[in-house]
């Protein structure tokens, strides 16, 4: 890791402002840079020229640009456990519990590519940085507590007959909805139907509720 010192910032809290100000900056432009050409295309260079700091600015703030990557990978996850933390389904069934639980992956999902294209970048190099990542490893997933009571409520109401365990259905909502944004250009040159048409949003949004609500309540034989 390059060693760098602390270039001259402000005092107080116009430098606790500044710094705060300049790491988001350069993780907007890193995240929008790693996305467009992958962890081995990006340069730091190139991140740099794009922002209103320096190279020295990112080298003393993350470390190297294997350290950055990381940061943004943090960051991305964070943006959607926050959104699992907020989720209030308390007061509702469990059958419409699970939909607004599998609405609000589909909506991040659609609404931040970046992070399909960075999992997919993980994905790619085994998920290397995640498996280093302390934060990564403690962040888990709120969701899946939520999953988990959702689940028990709807067993013992009787509501819910499937064998499933929450790991298992995070990842039946999940493959739905990442599927539909990373495969929207291949599965529409194949196709010829693109998967993100806005018209047909809420086709698909519904199409997923319905999914995995069937697969939950279907009938199944005693043995």
């Amino acid at each position: 890791m390059t060693s760098v010192d602390e270039p001259a910032r402000p005092h107080g809290n116009g430098r606790l402002r500044d710094a705060a100000r300049t790491r988001a900056e350069i993780l907007d432009v890193a995240t929008q840079e790693f996305a467009r050409v992958g962890y081995a295309g990006a340069r730091v260079d190139d991140i740099a020229a794009r922002t209103s700091t320096t190279k020295r600015m990112i080298y003393y703030y993350f470390g190297g640009k294997e350290q950055l990557f990381t940061a943004v990978l943090e960051r991305a996850y964070g943006v959607i456990r926050e959104a699992e933390q907020r989720l209030d389904v308390e007061h509702l069934d469990p059958v419409a519990a699970i939909r607004r639980l599998a609405e609000l992956t589909f909506d991040h999902h659609e609404q931040h590519p970046d992070f399909i294209r960075l999992v997919s970048i993980e994905n790619i190099h085994e998920a290397e940085h995640i498996a280093a990542s302390e934060k990564l490893g403690r962040i888990g997933s709120p969701a899946l507590d939520v999953i988990r009571r959702i689940l028990a409520s709807g067993r013992e109401s009787g509501l819910f007959t499937a064998d499933v365990d929450a790991v298992d259905l995070h990842a039946l909502i999940s493959s739905f909805c990442f599927f539909r944004v990373a495969n929207r250009h291949t599965f529409g040159a194949l196709f010829g139907r693109d998967l993100v048409d806005p018209d047909r949003r809420e086709h698909y949004r519904t199409i997923l509720g319905d999914m995995v609500i069937a697969y939950l309540t279907a009938e199944r034989s005693a043995d």
